[in-house]
């Protein structure tokens, strides 16, 4: 199921949060209700936090992680790192990571099995993206923007991209990842994906302008409908089906 909500004034919560299979980190934020809408989803599955990287808040941005690792820049201080590895589960591993780009959010897009990677990240930080996270990674760019992170998102079920991204490029990156792809945008026409929305195998959570229609592409394509939704919306395409065939004949 897909969830509208904003962080304070934001509609761009994929800045400040995150989300994974094993952990959800959320920024320490002037208001609790951003929070509680996370800890209410997810608290009987993952653990949910508050964090902050380096003192700030757009933990979604600067972290990158799957059900296995979480990576951080070094600006995340001793004391916020001991406190993500007291807090996230002891089969996460976490590590700081030296890169020049250090917005690793913006740069690095993940699920449990492949990772994309901005083309001029240094080949060190690509080691330890494989190491850490256990993933195949790959240096790509989406719909041509180098910034993998911010415009596109997927998990092991499915994935969206740049709304400008060529069909070839979607087969390719398709091909690469082993899941299915879907161009689309969040919070009402965004093409910044990455930004506007954070999703697990199970769950979803956009901004509050995102739109009924872009919610039910996410649904879709991320597999976050229940089978009685995917039955009923079945039986509505099949009805619409044979009405239109029972008219033109």
């Amino acid at each position: 199921m897909a969830t509208r909500c904003a962080f304070e004034n934001s509609n761009e919560i994929g800045v400040f949060s995150a989300l994974t299979n094993s952990y959800c980190l959320a920024g320490i934020g002037g208001s609790e209700n951003f929070y509680s809408v996370l800890e209410a989803e997810l608290s009987e599955h993952i653990p949910v936090l508050h964090a902050t990287i380096g003192g700030n808040r757009f933990v979604g941005r600067v972290t990158v992680g799957n059900v296995r690792g979480m990576l951080v820049p070094t600006t995340t201080t001793d004391l916020e790192l001991q406190h993500l590895r007291n807090s996230l589960p002891d089969s996460v591993v976490v590590q700081r990571v030296e890169e020049r780009l250090s917005a690793l959010g913006n740069i690095v897009v993940t699920n449990d099995h492949v990772a994309l990677i901005h083309p001029d990240v240094d080949r060190e930080t690509e080691d330890v993206i494989s190491d850490v996270l256990g993933v195949e990674v790959f240096r790509q760019t989406v719909g041509g923007q180098a910034l993998v992170g911010s415009y596109s998102k997927f998990t092991n079920q499915g994935g969206m991209v740049h709304p400008r991204t060529t069909v070839q490029d979607m087969e390719e990156l398709s091909s690469l990842l082993q899941v299915p792809l879907v161009a689309g945008t969040v919070n009402r026409g965004s093409d910044v994906i990455g930004g506007g929305m954070i999703v697990n195998d199970w769950c979803a959570f956009t901004g509050l302008d995102t739109t009924g229609t872009e919610i039910s592409v996410m649904e879709s394509i991320f597999k976050l409908q229940n089978q009685h939704q995917q039955n009923m919306q079945t039986d509505i395409v099949t009805n619409m089906r044979s009405s239109l065939i029972d008219q033109l004949s």
